[in-house]
């Protein structure tokens, strides 16, 4: 975030100085590791790994930063072939259509647990994971993966509203305000099920894990009650929109909220009342993935902690390895947006995977939503109402200037 700031303020400088010689920031690779040794064993092997992970979600050496992936590259021999999604549901799906092969992906914590059901994972040789005795034993053995044989958590973090103070002068307390007319047309929405559902669910009063068909429907007709007033329903597409002024509020990731905010502070976050949800990313080898020792080797990369403090500094998510905490900046770990009091977390909730058949209600009714007809952006008819108005008076301007032009010759 610091450095995303420090960019910002020194292009700015130089604009106003017409400096145009200024040396451009380099990236860094030089990171130290906790046992070089290890990682030596595919070097001169032409070991290519594919890594699947959300956009914007490792330290790629912009700004001055470590640039993680080439850094393992230098290390290890091992090529990296990075591609990122955006969201657990186009993962999975590009999985299950087994139209690509990964060796590494990043989802979160439900989709871990419904990978893990449906034998979608490899499990994972910890004895290859040196470096996860720096997980902290609070994100060890999680709910999502009980057993801790299939995971590694990457980042954890909570979910709330971003919003830009220019547009919005009240106090952002609850989930209400995305359902607020008074912000129709500059509300932006979650466009994956799950995460939208959570929120109106919380919005309700009912657990984010309901399974109970009546409180799905009720949520899916909140849903659709909110989508005339929904400008878009977007994922990485947010940071574009709320930091060009395009909308006033959106639900959004905490992580990606602060860095949000450190290229435009006009912005702000906000956990509601009602609650959130808690969520937790983690690294996974995917079943049958084609170089899996390589992949351990990755997984244990990413868990050195000059590593992990570097994605941590770099995408401003919160981080479940204690050594990289002690990493940080002080203005990073005592942030109430990435390390939050206990009071919101004890009020926070983690997804679980839901039954089969819940999913499939779940998936039916976000299509309802999707494609509710009565749904229409109505915040827009009075400008289409306008428009055509303004049509008619220059369809008829036009005819009687055409019907004087035709009594005059």
């Amino acid at each position: 975030m610091k450095k995303r700031l420090k960019r910002l303020l020194a292009c700015t400088l130089a604009l106003a100085l017409t400096v145009i010689c200024a040396s451009p920031a380099m990236a860094t690779t030089e990171v130290e590791v906790t046992d070089p040794d290890y990682y030596t064993k595919f070097q001169g092997q032409n070991i290519t790994l594919n890594v699947y992970n959300w956009g914007e979600y490792i330290s790629d050496g912009s700004d001055d930063s470590l640039d993680v992936n080439k850094a393992f590259e230098e290390l290890t021999g091992i090529k990296v072939n990075y591609t990122t999604f955006d969201t657990n549901e186009s993962l999975y799906a590009k999985l299950r259509s087994g139209g690509a092969s990964y060796d590494i992906i990043i989802p979160s914590d439900y989709m871990v647990s419904k990978m893990i059901q449906e034998d979608m994972l490899e499990k994972l040789d910890f004895s290859q994971i040196p470096n996860f005795q720096y997980i902290d034993e609070s994100y060890v053995n999680p709910d999502y993966d009980p057993t801790n044989e299939y995971s590694v958590p990457y980042t954890w973090g909570t979910v709330g509203i971003i919003y830009n103070t220019n547009l919005v002068t009240e106090p952002v307390t609850s989930w209400d305000i995305l359902w607020d007319e008074d912000y129709a047309g500059d509300i932006l929405m979650f466009s994956n099920s799950r995460d939208a559902f959570g929120i109106a669910l919380k919005k309700l009063g009912y657990s984010m894990n309901t399974e109970d068909p009546d409180e799905l429907q009720e949520a899916a007709d909140l849903l659709k009650e909110q989508k005339p007033l929904v400008q878009a329903y977007v994922m990485d597409q947010i940071f574009d929109k709320m930091q060009g002024g395009e909308a006033a509020l959106a639900p959004y990731y905490a992580g990606d909220a602060l860095t949000m905010i450190a290229d435009s502070p006009e912005l702000a976050f906000a956990v509601p009342e009602e609650g959130t949800n808690i969520f937790f990313d983690a690294i996974c080898i995917p079943k049958g993935a084609k170089n899996v020792e390589a992949a351990h080797m990755y997984i244990n990369f990413l868990c050195e902690p000059e590593v992990a403090a570097a994605n941590i500094e770099y995408i401003c998510y919160s981080t479940p390895n204690s050594a990289a905490y002690e990493l940080l900046d002080e203005e990073t770990a005592n942030s109430p947006i990435s390390y939050p009091p206990q009071e919101i977390l004890d009020k926070a909730e983690a997804f679980v995977n839901l039954s089969e058949d819940t999913n499939l209600l779940l998936e039916s009714l976000w299509t309802e939503v999707l494609t509710d007809d009565q749904s229409y952006n109505t915040w827009a008819m009075p400008l289409f109402l306008a428009a055509g108005i303004l049509f008619s008076i220059g369809v008829n301007v036009a005819r009687r200037i055409r019907k004087k032009k035709e009594q005059m010759y």
